[in-house]
């Protein structure tokens, strides 16, 4: 069996996700769709605005056979780390292809960015400032969309391995904060907070409108207690905290009192709205250098769920060197204690019933689901 991977985070799963499945498949003809995907935190900074559980369930339902965690040390980092972090784990996976969405929709122009000497976690706060790029993208004096910058990243990680990049060009503006055809996930967030109707075709309507969004307002009192009560020096530890940051977030928290609020106040200049909201969580989190630096490169796949056809391809991979973690146990000690840690901040501001549930299926197994047509 021949396998094609995506990296998504599903947050939540839409129609345009659908679209994408379906154009991978009938671009590919690939035997099984396998997505790496973000758990519980994803690369915005944020809580997931529903758990992974349910996010992949819905992958699976709608066109992906087999999916796979990201691990969050991945998930909540830049764009280029999470590209590095789900490349290597589609590669552990053994797939010859990868498919990801594009506003674009030109692959020769994304390469040619991709081969220049460039950071492309700074691609739009550099063209801000006037600076030009390869003409073959044509909009020298633009910002790039978030779907261009993550495929420039993706085509930086995969270079030098097996994996042949597919590209679909994405349907509707990523950006765009309306319900209208082809909702993006922030459209939908936004809907679904607000209590406003969503679209019939929403593949996760029911999961949604049973139940309130998890958003990072819901922990800021927790985030904005550690910031004030940690010493500075122990801020200094957190992962991803650096060059003073620490001191710039124990001074914000202290007049702020609302995230929104803080977040305003911590952007600046030299400190983004991504860094602040991926800092904050680390902090969260309680993540430290240290132990960022301990854990490694990650060398298993944890399945979150699969199909008939995903667990065929299991059986595939397990005749081959490649660890499988089917469940949690199987994950080796050091990453299973962060995901543990990470899934009880997230359920800490849910119902007990409901974070209970989610904290089952973290030490439980991955979940099968039946085909019940395409």
């Amino acid at each position: 069996m021949k396998a094609c991977g995506i990296i998504a985070e599903y947050n939540p799963f839409h129609e345009g996700h659908i679209h994408h499945i379906a154009e991978t498949r009938r671009n590919t003809g690939t035997d099984c769709i396998i997505a790496v995907m973000s758990g519980n935190f994803v690369q915005r900074g944020e809580p997931a605005a529903m758990d992974k559980w349910a996010r992949a369930e819905a992958a699976v339902r709608n066109g992906a056979d087999l999916v796979i965690e990201l691990p969050y040390l991945y998930a909540t980092q830049s764009a280029s780390q999470f590209a590095r972090g789900g490349v290597r784990l589609l590669s552990l996976a053994g797939c010859t292809a990868m498919s990801f969405g594009s506003e674009c929709g030109n692959l020769e122009n994304l390469q040619e960015i991709a081969d220049t000497p460039v950071n492309p976690d700074h691609i739009r706060t550099m063209m801000k400032t006037g600076a030009g790029y390869p003409k073959a993208y044509s909009l020298l004096t633009a910002s790039m969309m978030p779907n261009d910058i993550l495929a420039v990243c993706y085509l930086r990680a995969l270079k030098n391995t097996q994996i042949k990049p597919v590209l679909v060009e994405r349907q509707g503006d990523y950006l765009d904060p309306e319900i209208g055809p082809w909702a993006s996930g922030l459209a939908l967030r936004r809907a679904w907070a607000e209590g406003k109707p969503l679209p019939e075709t929403t593949p996760m309507r029911d999961v949604m409108t049973a139940g309130r969004p998890v958003t990072m307002e819901r922990y800021y009192s927790y985030a904005r207690t550690l910031l004030l009560t940690m010493k500075r020096e122990q801020l200094a530890g957190c992962f991803l905290i650096n060059e003073g940051l620490e001191k710039h977030l124990k001074e914000t928290a202290e007049k702020n009192y609302t995230y929104e609020g803080f977040l305003q106040d911590a952007v600046t200049s030299r400190y983004t709205a991504g860094r602040i909201r991926r800092s904050l969580l680390q902090i969260m989190n309680q993540v430290t250098k240290e132990e960022a630096r301990s854990l490694g490169e990650p060398d298993t796949l944890r399945v979150l769920a699969f199909n008939e056809t995903g667990q065929q391809y299991l059986h595939q991979l397990r005749g081959s060197d490649v660890r499988i973690a089917s469940r949690f146990a199987d994950v080796p000690l050091p990453w299973r204690q962060l995901e543990y840690r990470t899934t009880l901040v997230y359920t800490s501001v849910l119902a007990p019933e409901e974070a209970e549930r989610i904290r089952r299926s973290e030490i439980g197994g991955a979940h099968i689901i039946r085909k019940t047509g395409r």
